[in-house]
């Protein structure tokens, strides 16, 4: 009988969704293809491949009726928010705008008469692409769109919970008549991906997930010396200042903690006030909370819907519980039905009364829980912000710019935001530190990260 990986809709628990693994003869298949078609697709000019990837996203859009829907049935995002594709476009737009001069060639800067030196960014090869489901379209094109652009062939693995997307994403690049081979979306189980990975026959892996997931990646991947980009954990703290316009980091800030059911790689997991405002600030943003209305993310009233699974709401459970026996308040009190041990359904919550011990402040939550804690100036922050295995980004509050850079450079993260967050700038390089892995995406360096050097040393005789 065939193995196959079914879609479990977190809306009601239904099978949304099913389709057979690959063999592994067809996941060999797959790899031959794409090195093949590789050669080919990377000798097109830049202009040429750029058109091919502007004619996928026009397809995909096409397509958004029906995948705003999908999405809430395969991960529980509310319909009223759309899809992914404000963002998708601004990142596809961006890569191919600064295409031609990220991948120009760099001359020596110093000139010698009779040579002629320079390094040229070749691609990679055969790229792969494991994406996960929280913004399985955003996450995906960071590392699609550059690398093909780049001349490198890819092949998407998606998450279980998003397949979906993988089909999408075939069926829009069929559409722009991308040639065969140069891009393939493949269904694999986590010992087929380990296999595939050891062995070396891959040039470069991009992951979003886990720590757990990145380590065995590395582990998989050992010795075969494909460049890799890992996006891991993140738990992003953001601090208020005693200067901050409340009117404008609250609502921020609590949309950055709870947008997407707190489901974000760089969402707001912490957050520490001055104390001179503290009081003011949990006031206001216990009661913007409120607006949310936790529901069947298929109606147009809904503000949250479900977690993506029922382990990830219930560990959450977990996390509110024990900070709560360690004296936490918590400040919502939401009743709900649904809300119960086994179900994605979870209310947003707010915890006062947390302090680094507790898992909520410590450990990756990713889900609609928040901890706000009390300090008395920038040096307490600072030592909190950095208390952390994690370094995504950190978010800073403040009406003085020089004194945020300040902040900024002493904090161990990958973004500086001042007065935003939860946002990925196309234009700046996405990375982090410790624990959330290492590369980059998107910006020149998504493309240097994505192209491999090679030197021309030129004499003339």
């Amino acid at each position: 009988m065939t193995e196959t990986i079914k879609i479990i809709s977190p809306v009601d628990g239904s099978v949304y969704a099913e389709r057979p693994i690959a063999s592994d003869a067809q996941v060999s298949k797959a790899v031959e293809a794409a090195r093949a078609a590789q050669p080919a697709w990377a000798a097109l000019s830049i202009d040429a491949r750029c058109k091919y990837i502007l004619a996928m996203l026009e397809a995909l859009v096409g397509m958004s009726d029906e995948i705003v829907p999908e999405l809430a049935h395969m991960m529980g995002r509310p319909v009223r928010y759309g899809g992914e594709f404000g963002g998708v476009k601004e990142r596809t737009h961006y890569m191919v705008e600064i295409a031609e001069k990220a991948l120009a060639p760099v001359m020596a800067s110093n000139p010698k008469d009779g040579f002629r030196r320079y390094v040229k960014k070749d691609p990679l090869g055969v790229v792969m692409v494991i994406a996960p489901w929280n913004y399985p379209y955003l996450t995906a094109v960071n590392t699609i769109v550059p690398a093909l652009i780049a001349g490198s062939a890819v092949i998407l693995k998606h998450a279980a919970q998003t397949l979906l997307v993988g089909d999408r994403f075939a069926k829009a690049f069929e559409k722009a008549g991308l040639p065969r081979g140069v891009f393939q979306n493949i269904v694999m189980n986590h010992a087929q991906t380990e296999k595939l990975l050891g062995s070396g026959r891959i040039d470069h892996v991009n992951f979003t997930g886990s720590v757990a997931g990145g380590r065995a990646i590395e582990k998989a991947a050992a010795g075969t010396f494909m460049t890799m980009g890992l996006e891991l954990g993140g738990k992003d703290p953001a601090y208020v200042l005693a200067d901050a316009k409340l009117d404008h980091a609250i609502p921020n800030l609590v949309e950055g903690a709870f947008f997407n059911s707190g489901q974000c790689c760089c969402g707001i997991e912490r957050v520490y006030v001055h104390e001179k405002v503290y009081d003011e600030f949990v006031e206001g943003f216990v009661e913007e909370t409120k607006g949310y209305r936790l529901g069947n993310p298929l109606e147009e009233a809904t503000t949250m819907g479900p977690m993506a699974q029922a382990r990830f709401a219930d560990f959450i459970r977990e996390q509110k519980a024990e900070a709560l026996r360690g004296g936490a308040v918590a400040h919502m009190n939401t009743k709900d039905a649904r809300d119960k041990a086994g179900s994605p359904y979870l209310p947003a919550e707010v915890l006062t009364g947390v302090n680094h011990q507790m898992s909520v402040m410590r450990e990756e939550s990713f889900g609609p829980i928040v901890g706000i804690m009390k300090v008395r100036n920038d040096e307490e922050a600072i030592a909190l912000m950095n208390d952390s295995p994690y370094g995504l980004t950190a978010s800073i509050w403040t009406r003085d710019m020089e004194h945020a850079v300040a902040i900024g450079d002493r904090v161990e993260t990958g973004t500086v935001f001042m007065n935003r967050c939860d946002y990925l700038d196309p234009a700046l390089v996405w990375t982090g530190v410790k624990d959330t892995g290492k590369g980059a995406a998107l910006s020149q360096i998504g493309y240097d990260n994505l192209t491999r050097p090679k030197s021309y040393h030129l004499r003339e005789v």
